[in-house]
Formats: structure tokens, sequence, C-alpha cells
């Protein structure tokens, strides 16, 4: 039987371990900038080269000093992503609209070599953005939606470049915002319900909100271009997250207890409305239609399939996280408006 020597293993010794760039520009026998260059991914290094000195890196546990390399760049690496809550202090980033537009920007974020840092605010005073994107640990900042909170944006835009927010964009507007056509899309809404038949209208959503406001006014223009036989139905405006069954409720068992035609400031909103109203035995389209706004994975999975406005979120994603990285490299993007879409399922 053989035994080892003392002193001797079986197996090979593990490569010993790395502990700077200039350790491994050696054992590669290139230089330091190409390593650095090669393990930051920079096309200046052919890509044999580059992926043998990678794998090296691995081979010797090697992980380039993050900090350091932030310090020398003045980047963080890490882009800000807040969510304003002025209009609807209760609502939660579990929101179905949240939570698909922050995968898709994370997708985006990630793919591009950032981190994301996720806020949820509730707005206290008009400094609040300015806290956040003066923080130090930011690259840029993406804002998901004006709520009320417009002014506030406005004016950290006239000295912050590196912002985009999803939401409206407005005459003489100095943020960056990409977001659908919302007046268009609630005239579709609108219209749909009454070329089918729907004369009394109304509109569930909390007009506080600059978005929301927009799409009740694109209901309202569809009602006067259709005539003195049409009309929108007057509800309370405020609409809150966690009490949206038992509001819902009162108006269907109100002020809306007369209404053909309902539609939804989000698809959310819509499939409460929807079910409420199964509840009550009131059959939907038969009875009343229901028009939602998004359309979001969840429209097509509810019974009946949901008739929404199509907003394209993952194109707007794609924009937001591109407008960034140019605002971020000192170049003044534009705003982005798309346009909305009807789509037609089975609730109007």
């Amino acid at each position: 039987m053989e035994y080892d020597r003392p002193g001797t293993t079986a197996q090979a010794a593990a490569p010993r371990r790395v502990r700077n760039i200039a350790e491994l520009a050696k054992i590669a026998g290139v230089s330091a900038g190409t390593v650095s260059r090669a393990l930051a991914g920079k096309d200046l290094v052919n890509a044999e080269t580059r992926e043998r000195i990678q794998a090296l890196a691995r081979e010797h546990g090697f992980r380039p000093n993050q900090m350091a390399r932030r310090l020398r760049t003045q980047r963080t690496g890490v882009i800000g992503v807040v969510i304003p809550l002025g209009h609807e202090r209760r609502q939660h980033i579990s929101d179905p609209f949240f939570m698909y537009l922050l995968g898709l920007l994370a997708d985006e974020l990630t793919e591009g070599g950032y981190d994301l840092m996720l806020s949820r605010v509730v707005p206290g005073d008009a400094e609040w953005l300015d806290r956040f994107v003066d923080s130090g640990m930011l690259d840029g900042a993406i804002v998901i939606g004006q709520s009320d909170q417009f002014a506030v944006i406005e004016r950290v835009a006239e000295r912050y470049l590196p912002m985009v927010v999803w939401g409206v964009r407005s005459p003489g507007q100095k943020h960056c915002s990409v977001g659908s056509d919302n007046i268009e899309g609630g005239r579709l809404a609108a219209r749909r319900l009454i070329e089918q038949g729907c004369r009394r209208i109304a509109f569930f959503g909390d007009p506080n909100a600059i978005e929301i406001a927009h799409r009740y006014e694109g209901v309202q223009r569809a009602v006067a271009e259709a005539g003195p036989d049409c009309s929108v139905i007057d509800l309370p405006t405020h609409l809150s997250s966690d009490e949206m069954d038992a509001q819902i409720a009162s108006y269907l068992d109100g002020p809306a207890r007369e209404v053909d035609g309902i539609v939804a400031a989000s698809d959310t909103i819509a499939v409460s409305t929807v079910r409420l109203l199964l509840e009550r035995g009131i059959a939907v389209p038969g009875d009343v239609r229901v028009i939602g706004f998004d359309d979001l994975p969840l429209a097509s999975q509810t019974v009946p399939q949901l008739t929404t406005i199509h907003q394209d979120i993952a194109r707007g994603a794609k924009i937001m996280v591109d407008s960034l990285m140019r605002r971020i490299a000192g170049d003044h993007v534009a705003s982005t408006v798309m346009d909305p879409e009807l789509v037609v399922r089975a609730s109007g």
C-alpha cells in the first residue's frame, strides 16, 4: 500500500489567491491596464485575451475592488428607483402595475451592469426628491409616476440631469418623461363603450394623480363628442388602494347603480369592479361593460377577460433606461409619448 509522503497531497495544490491587478497581470503576462480593461469587459482588449484574463481571475479567486473602481470613475453603479405616493399614501409597491414595471426596469438595468436601489416615498415636504438624488449613492434616478408631485419633480429637473420619470408630458415641461397619451387612452375607452350602446358612464379612479386626471379628461371628451344623450356619472374623487373594494361597492350600490359602462383607471381597479358586479348578479358585459387601463398580464387572466387600454410598458421601460443612460452621459434627451391602443376582449 502506498501513502502520500509528508508535505505532499494526492491532488494538485490549489492556485495561489491573487491579491491585486498587478499580480494577475504578471501571471497573465500582460500589463495591469490590459487586465483592468479585460475585467471591465472593454472591447479595447481582444476577445481571446479578455476571456483568458477573466478565466485566470476566476481560477485565482480575484475580484476587483468595486469601491476603488467607483472612486476612480466617480460612478456608483447604482440607479435609484423611487415611487412617490403623494396622492395615495397607503398604496403598496406590490400593486401589479408597479411590480410589472419594476421587473422590466430591473432587467434592463442589470443587463447594463447597474444595481437598482428602490425607495417608496410618502412625501412629507418638498425636499424628498432632493434628498434622494443628492444622497451620493446614485448615478441617476428613475421616478415611477408623478403622483401629485409634478412641481417638485420639475424643480429638481432644473438642476439634476440624470433623471427620467414615468408619466405624462405637459406643455413646457422640464423633466424627461416616458409614458402614454393618457387623454387619448381615456377617450378610446369611453368611445368603445359608447359604440357598444352605453350612455351613462362612470370613471373609477382618483384624478388627484396627473396621469389619472388625463384619463378622466379623455373620458369626458369622448362623452361630450357623443352628444347630450350620453353623460358621465360624477363620483367621489378619492379611491384608496386598501379600501378600494369597499369604495367601489358603495359606488355600485349608490351613485353608479344606473351606469351601463365603466372606465377604470387601471386594470387592478377594473378586476375588482368586475368581481363586485358579478357578486351583485350584474352581468358583465351584458348589463354593464367595463374597460381597464394598462393591459397588464392579469387582464387576459380574468373571467371575463378584460377589455383594456394597452400601454407598451415593456417598450417604455427600455426607453426609460436608454434615456437615462444618455442623460448620465450628458445628453438632454427629450420626453417620449407612446400611443395607447384599445384591446378588445370580453368585458367591454
